[in-house]
């Protein structure tokens, strides 16, 4: 990668740990000769100091513009992340010179209330109230699959395959991978497995419980909800992200530290 001559800083999290580190990176770029970002120009690199949370902040902040978005982890688990806050600098100043690898993942485009909002990492579908079980139809591609009783349903990207999506017994999509996963929350069924999809396959959910609504929640956030009768589509869009990491810092040995050890 060429060299970075220009930064953003992105921070969600107000511990003064972190407040220092904005400190510890702005000396740092100003050693290497590189600009930190005060307005809202294109910088070369995207770094965010925070967890998995700061990182989906900052991707949805840079989406559709190729900013590569890096994470320092000040967080709990930090899979999105690839340096460790006690190797800030050592790591930015790799990544200052051009020393990163790119990873491009695709955004979901969902569809609620005539509106449509891009997800980096999931969307789910659950009954409003807590407990409850909701009986949901849902069709994939503009072919009816039926309807289930269940909990719930998720919608996850490649990027956001490891959250939700695998704690539900979902499938991992590696990073690379132009398709989304379906996992049913606690189906009540034997029969409804996990379906991987590629674009212009868009997963519409009808809210067919009679006298419940359905919340819809994307990337965390409350996106609305449905009564009887009503719907969410959810598919691949056109956005998409780019995560920067270091070079040796691969999918899969994230995926052996976090999950399979």
């Amino acid at each position: 990668m060429p060299l970075v001559k220009r930064i953003a800083i992105v921070t969600h999290n107000h511990e003064p740990r972190v407040a220092e580190a904005v400190a510890r990176v702005e000396r740092l770029a100003e050693a290497n000769g590189v600009e930190v970002a005060r307005d809202d120009g294109r910088p070369d690199l995207a770094v965010i100091l925070g967890g998995d949370g700061s990182m989906l902040r900052g991707f949805h902040r840079f989406l559709g513009t190729g900013v590569p978005v890096i994470g320092v982890n000040f967080g709990r688990v930090g899979f999105l992340t690839s340096i460790e806050a006690e190797e800030l600098e050592a790591g930015l100043e790799r990544a200052f010179a051009g020393d990163f690898a790119v990873a491009q993942f695709p955004t979901l485009d969902v569809l609620i209330g005539g509106e449509t909002r891009p997800a980096v990492n999931d969307v789910f579908a659950t009954s409003s109230r807590l407990g409850r079980m909701v009986e949901l139809g849902y069709s994939v591609g503009g072919e009816d699959l039926g309807v289930l009783p269940c909990d719930g349903v998720i919608c996850a990207t490649p990027l956001g395959s490891t959250a939700y999506n695998l704690s539900n017994g979902g499938p991992v999509l590696v990073w690379g991978l132009d398709a989304m996963v379906i996992t049913f929350v606690a189906p009540h069924s034997l029969h409804v497995r996990p379906l991987v999809v590629p674009h212009m396959r868009d997963l519409l959910v009808t809210n067919k419980t009679l006298d419940g609504s359905v919340t819809v929640i994307v990337d965390g956030q409350e996106a609305g909800k449905l009564g009887p009768g009503e719907r969410v589509e959810v598919g691949l869009g056109a956005q998409t992200g780019v995560l920067a990491t270091l070079p040796e810092r691969t999918f899969f040995t994230r995926y052996r530290k976090a999950f399979a050890s």
